[in-house]
């Protein structure tokens, strides 16, 4: 896909910023400083996941491409590639916000093709970001599938999601509503050097309590689990036991995958900050962007013991449809741990 494949303005080939529909945008505050905005009118905003895709879900919607949470794992940074922009610093820095989104994705639930099949949300990149403080799109986004009672889920690092509350147990009302929070760990040293965009691993339990206490039944999604970093017995415990604290329905744990675009930003941030684990990541993901199968069960069975230990599960209530908890969240290991692209 190339850039001008973004917009419903004319086609230019070779021009990465110079087609009509899309204006280029600086915010000289605090919060925005150093991060430039493409604002394009996009022509389609409903994507079908590839046939080959992993995921437990066939539609999504991302109202953005490009994220200021700078996760240094993100898979999605190869995406940034397909539009020539730098899939490094690029991918945390230059977001590319779809404006039209809301009135185009009323526009295709609208359409008489259009069967009403779940739509998944922040599966590549968040759609609570700082962005969406500015632009604003997510409430048209969530009204737009509300009203046309369509199941959707959301996936996010974001608190900004509180914002939106009120629009959430409205569409709960008339349709499928799963919610889950991205929280793989809860060392603060380690996300403060590799999540230093996302609000704080407390601060978005705190926001799962909130949805909880709303009435809005929340799963948290424990990925990345880091090899080395963020796997140790005490670490998975610590955050199985705060998971369960914050009142979530459901943990489903995912270990750190690393496919092309972010393996390379990855392991230059690895060699900063831990040289001698280089040698180590390297025999491990020596097969390719998984960790080997026997460390995914492991870690599979270490959490969901622990989720039984702290009461999360199926023995308390039944985990809601969410945007990235494709299995069991407590019991024994499956055969073969799902590995999900969503972060």
């Amino acid at each position: 896909m190339r850039w001008d494949n973004l917009t419903d303005g004319p086609a230019r080939t070779g021009a990465l910023f110079g087609a009509d529909a899309v204006v280029t945008r600086t915010v000289d505050t605090p919060e925005f400083r150093g991060i430039t905005f493409h604002e394009v009118r996009a022509r389609s905003i409903v994507n079908r996941v590839p046939g080959a895709s992993r995921m437990p879900f066939e539609w999504t919607v991302n109202p953005y491409r490009g994220c200021s949470h700078a996760c240094v794992y993100c898979f999605a940074r190869k995406t940034h590639g397909y539009l020539d922009l730098d899939t490094g610093l690029g991918f945390d820095t230059q977001i590319v916000v779809k404006t039209n989104a809301p009135e185009l994705l009323r526009r295709e639930l609208g359409s008489p093709r259009w069967t009403g099949a779940h739509i998944a949300m922040g599966t590549n990149v968040d759609c609570y970001q700082r962005a969406e403080g500015r632009y604003r799109l997510m409430p048209g986004i969530i009204e737009a599938l509300r009203d046309r009672a369509n199941p959707f889920s959301v996936l996010t690092k974001g608190t900004l999601i509180l914002r939106d509350l009120p629009l959430l147990r409205e569409a709960a009302s008339v349709t499928e509503v799963g919610i889950s929070v991205s929280v793989g760990f809860t060392d603060t040293a380690l996300w403060r050097t590799v999540e230093p965009g996302t609000p704080s691993p407390a601060a978005r339990l705190a926001t799962v309590r909130a949805l909880t206490d709303a009435g809005i039944e929340c799963g948290v999604l424990m990925a990345p689990v880091i090899p080395f970093l963020g796997d140790s017995p005490e670490q998975l415990r610590e955050t199985v036991r705060a998971v369960a604290e914050s009142g979530a329905v459901s943990v489903t744990p995912l270990v750190l995958h690393l496919r092309p675009g972010a393996r390379e930003w990855y392991t230059a941030w690895l060699g900063r900050h831990h040289p001698h684990l280089v040698p180590r990541y390297e025999r491990m993901y020596a097969g390719g962007a998984y960790a080997p199968t026997w460390y995914q069960r492991r870690i599979t069975r270490q959490v969901h013991e622990l989720a039984a230990e702290f009461g999360i599960g199926p023995a308390r209530r039944a985990a809601p449809r969410a945007a990235a908890a494709p299995g069991p969240t407590a019991g024994p290991a499956p055969a073969a741990p799902t590995q999900l692209s969503l972060l």
